[in-house]
């Protein structure tokens, strides 16, 4: 039970949070698939840390 009424404002905006909480983690979620497909093509090298320096 809520001790005080929800504000109208409130009620307005949860929409907007969902939309805007959808769209964050539609985002995380593209550029994770977007790291993956890298790493596991074929031609993907991990940088040589030890490397030549110019």
């Amino acid at each position: 039970m809520a001790l005080r009424k929800e504000h109208d404002v409130h009620k307005r905006r949860s929409g907007l949070n969902k939309g805007v909480g959808i769209s964050l983690a539609a985002f995380v979620v593209l550029i994770m698939a977007l790291t993956m497909v890298k790493v596991t093509s074929n031609s993907f090298k991990f940088p040589d840390a030890q490397g030549e320096q110019n």
